[in-house]
């Protein structure tokens, strides 16, 4: 299983960033995806799931700004985050399971993209 995360960059407080991570290696629609952060200097985070059946779950701090979606015809995971603020400046990543059903365990990692928020 490989996962590829793109689209950080920079971007001013109140901007969006649409991030993507492209998925091979299986049937990617069979799988719970997840995206985490991790800020300088601070412990990697869970920021958002989206299960195999599309249901959606997000971390407090970016409920109501972010949102996950998957297109299972492209085997690709987005983000879509709105009114970013400096608080959001970490290293994505996208992440999935061995498994099926086995929620909230990730076992494969995309190597990060870098989205930082200028104030």
């Amino acid at each position: 299983v490989q996962l590829q995360a793109f689209g950080g960059g920079l971007v001013q407080a109140g901007g969006s960033l649409r991030l993507s991570c492209a998925a091979s290696g299986r049937t990617f629609s069979s799988y719970d995806m997840g995206w985490f952060r991790q800020a300088p200097g601070k412990e990697r985070e869970w920021v958002s799931t989206i299960s195999s059946a599309g249901n959606t779950y997000y971390a407090d701090s970016v409920k109501g700004r972010f949102t996950i979606s998957r297109d299972n015809t492209e085997n690709t995971l987005y983000l879509k985050m709105n009114s970013l603020g400096p608080e959001d400046t970490a290293v994505y990543f996208c992440a999935t399971a061995m498994y099926e059903n086995t929620p909230g365990e990730y076992d494969y990692w995309g190597q990060g993209t870098l989205v930082t928020v200028s104030s």
